[in-house]
Protein backbone atom coordinates (compact mmCIF):
# COMPACT_ATOMS: atom_id res chain seq x y z
CA UNK A 1 0.00 0.00 0.00
CA UNK A 2 1.67 3.14 -1.48
CA UNK A 3 1.27 6.00 1.43
CA UNK A 4 2.31 9.85 0.39
CA UNK A 5 2.37 12.11 3.33
CA UNK A 6 3.16 15.64 3.04
CA UNK A 7 4.17 18.49 5.36
CA UNK A 8 5.70 22.04 5.57
CA UNK A 9 2.86 23.96 4.91
CA UNK A 10 1.73 27.13 6.92
CA UNK A 11 2.08 31.00 6.24
CA UNK A 12 4.36 33.29 4.74
CA UNK A 13 4.32 36.57 3.72
CA UNK A 14 5.33 37.21 0.31
CA UNK A 15 8.63 37.07 -0.80
CA UNK A 16 9.67 34.35 1.66
CA UNK A 17 10.38 30.35 1.81
CA UNK A 18 9.14 27.06 2.74
CA UNK A 19 10.24 23.49 2.27
CA UNK A 20 7.71 21.40 2.04
CA UNK A 21 8.21 17.06 2.09
CA UNK A 22 6.43 14.22 1.00
CA UNK A 23 7.26 11.15 2.66
CA UNK A 24 6.74 7.45 0.86
CA UNK A 25 5.80 4.57 1.89
CA UNK A 26 5.02 1.14 1.07
CA UNK A 27 7.04 -0.08 -2.07
CA UNK A 28 10.71 0.97 -3.61
CA UNK A 29 9.63 3.85 -5.91
CA UNK A 30 12.80 3.38 -8.49
CA UNK A 31 11.09 3.23 -11.59
CA UNK A 32 8.79 5.71 -10.05
CA UNK A 33 7.96 9.64 -10.75
CA UNK A 34 7.17 12.05 -8.14
CA UNK A 35 5.31 15.02 -8.70
CA UNK A 36 4.00 18.10 -6.83
CA UNK A 37 0.80 19.53 -8.26
CA UNK A 38 -1.24 22.43 -6.30
CA UNK A 39 -4.82 23.45 -6.37
CA UNK A 40 -6.17 27.21 -5.76
CA UNK A 41 -9.66 27.82 -4.39
CA UNK A 42 -11.66 27.77 -7.59
CA UNK A 43 -9.11 26.28 -9.90
CA UNK A 44 -8.15 23.06 -11.27
CA UNK A 45 -5.21 21.41 -10.00
CA UNK A 46 -2.15 22.17 -11.87
CA UNK A 47 1.35 20.80 -12.37
CA UNK A 48 4.08 22.14 -10.23
CA UNK A 49 7.48 19.65 -10.51
CA UNK A 50 8.41 16.06 -10.75
CA UNK A 51 11.70 14.07 -10.42
CA UNK A 52 12.59 10.97 -11.90
CA UNK A 53 13.32 8.67 -8.75
CA UNK A 54 15.98 6.51 -10.72
CA UNK A 55 18.27 9.42 -12.88
CA UNK A 56 17.23 12.42 -10.54
CA UNK A 57 15.57 13.99 -13.84
CA UNK A 58 13.60 17.35 -13.23
CA UNK A 59 11.20 19.00 -14.67
CA UNK A 60 9.50 22.40 -13.24
CA UNK A 61 6.40 24.35 -14.59
CA UNK A 62 7.15 27.73 -16.27
CA UNK A 63 5.53 29.67 -14.15
CA UNK A 64 8.34 28.26 -10.96
CA UNK A 65 11.17 27.54 -12.35
CA UNK A 66 14.08 29.58 -10.69
CA UNK A 67 12.17 29.91 -7.78
CA UNK A 68 10.85 26.41 -6.93
CA UNK A 69 13.51 23.01 -6.85
CA UNK A 70 12.30 19.42 -6.54
CA UNK A 71 14.64 17.35 -4.79
CA UNK A 72 14.48 13.57 -3.07
CA UNK A 73 17.03 11.56 -0.65
CA UNK A 74 16.52 7.86 -1.31
CA UNK A 75 17.74 6.64 1.94
CA UNK A 76 14.81 8.67 3.67
CA UNK A 77 12.54 8.43 0.63
CA UNK A 78 11.57 11.96 0.63
CA UNK A 79 10.73 13.83 -2.23
CA UNK A 80 11.23 18.09 -1.32
CA UNK A 81 9.66 20.67 -2.72
CA UNK A 82 12.12 23.94 -1.95
CA UNK A 83 10.24 27.20 -2.70
CA UNK A 84 11.56 30.59 -2.96
CA UNK A 85 10.60 34.33 -3.80
CA UNK A 86 6.83 33.26 -3.23
CA UNK A 87 3.61 34.93 -4.42
CA UNK A 88 0.19 35.31 -3.02
CA UNK A 89 -0.74 33.73 -6.52
CA UNK A 90 1.28 30.68 -5.06
CA UNK A 91 -1.32 30.35 -2.71
CA UNK A 92 -3.21 26.28 -3.11
CA UNK A 93 -3.00 23.37 -1.30
CA UNK A 94 0.16 21.52 -3.10
CA UNK A 95 -0.43 17.61 -3.19
CA UNK A 96 2.61 15.32 -3.56
CA UNK A 97 1.98 12.29 -6.27
CA UNK A 98 3.52 9.05 -7.44
CA UNK A 99 3.20 7.50 -10.90
CA UNK A 100 5.27 3.95 -12.33
CA UNK A 101 6.72 5.30 -15.21
CA UNK A 102 8.10 8.38 -17.03
CA UNK A 103 7.21 11.60 -16.94
CA UNK A 104 3.78 12.82 -17.28
CA UNK A 105 2.20 17.00 -16.07
CA UNK A 106 -1.08 15.92 -15.79
CA UNK A 107 -3.16 14.58 -12.79
CA UNK A 108 -4.88 11.72 -14.55
CA UNK A 109 -1.63 10.60 -15.16
CA UNK A 110 -0.58 9.87 -11.74
CA UNK A 111 -1.72 6.89 -9.44
CA UNK A 112 -1.08 7.83 -5.87
CA UNK A 113 -1.63 11.12 -4.06
CA UNK A 114 -1.08 12.57 -0.71
CA UNK A 115 -3.60 14.00 1.40
CA UNK A 116 -2.11 17.52 0.35
CA UNK A 117 -0.67 20.68 2.70
CA UNK A 118 -1.62 24.38 2.94
CA UNK A 119 0.86 26.79 1.80
CA UNK A 120 -0.84 30.67 2.00
CA UNK A 121 1.20 33.46 0.62
CA UNK A 122 0.29 36.81 2.52
CA UNK A 123 0.68 40.31 0.29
Amino acid sequence: QVQLVESGGGLVQAGGSLRLSCAASGRTFSGFTMGWFRQAPGKEREFVAAIRWSDNSIYSADSVKGRFTISRDNAKKTVYLQMNSLKPEDTAVYYCAARAGYYRDYEGAYDYWGQGTQVTVSS
